[in-house]
């Protein structure tokens, strides 16, 4: 499951009754409590080991909802997901599917921190428009009016070291043919297939990875549970210092909560998509 759909199961929520010394009352927490309006919690792990609740930790001025994007699970998706698989060097060539999305965004900016070119993908010019203005993203491209062989080029004539893979498919294929030996791909999800109704297909990729001698791995940000709060408090002290910006699309009304995440799956969202109930 990936960091778009897990999301959709997670609140932000206030401890209002406990007898659980380490869940005081009035802290807030973090778990996937699933689409409701109260809950009960032993606060034991879930049976695939993943706690079911966590206490926020001091944001300072920050918003409470963070801890559901940038300093939450996608921040660490990003954080370690990003840097542990890529392991990105200075002066290379990272590329970032969707480019604008809680993820995405994020692990464009932490490429730029590390010394990066970045190129982000995402599916309309006013979303490139924020990628590059305001995130320091190097290159936009718009996989729904571009032409997406013909622009990966441009914007990488040297090719391609680094790729973090949010969305799988056809578009994915493509810039797998465009990276350099030993490139490395993180993959987060795939995104563009969800709402197919068939088995989705795209281009052979076995002969990239084997020609290019790449290296290709999924992950879940929860196997790093042991260094959660590594990647939170690292993003924090990014996003104090002005490197780390994030954006969050806000729908009201927990009646509107099917509607939001259908939304966010057809990509209407920038950054993180969040209902406030």
């Amino acid at each position: 499951m990936d960091a778009a759909v897990e999301q959709a199961y997670v609140q932000v929520r206030r401890i209002i009754e406990s007898r659980h010394e380490k869940f005081p009352v009035g802290k807030y927490v973090v778990g996937e409590f699933g689409w409701r309006t109260h809950t009960i919690s032993n606060g034991k792990p879930m049976l695939n080991g993943v706690p079911q609740a966590w206490i926020i930790p001091d944001l300072g001025n920050l918003p409470l909802s963070i801890a559901l994007g940038a300093l939450g699970m996608p921040g660490n998706t990003a954080y370690f997901g990003f840097l542990e698989l890529c392991q990105p060097k200075p002066g290379e060539t990272v590329f970032v599917t969707g480019a604008a999305g809680a993820v995405g965004s994020l692990v464009g900016q932490i490429a730029k921190i590390k010394g990066c070119k970045v190129v982000g993908i995402a599916g309309s010019d006013e979303k490139g428009k924020w990628l590059t203005d305001e995130l320091g993203f190097d290159h936009f491209i718009n996989y729904k009016t571009d032409d997406i062989v013909k622009k990966i080029k441009e914007c990488a004539p040297n090719g391609i070291d680094c790729y973090f893979d949010n969305v799988g498919g056809e578009i994915s294929s493509k810039i797998l043919l465009n990276m350099n030996t030993f490139g490395r791909i993180s993959v987060c999800g795939a995104i563009s297939g969800y709402n197919e109704t068939s088995s989705p297909k795209a281009t052979i990729v076995q002969y990239p990875v084997t020609m290019n001698q790449l290296r290709m791995e999924g992950f879940i940000a929860h196997r790093w549970l042991d260094r959660w709060f590594e990647g939170i408090q690292q993003n924090m002290k990014w996003i104090e210092e002005g490197k780390l910006k994030y954006r969050e699309t806000v729908t009201h009304g927990f009646e509107n909560m099917y509607s939001a995440f259908a939304d966010m799956l057809r990509g209407g969202n920038t950054g993180k998509a969040i209902v406030k109930v």
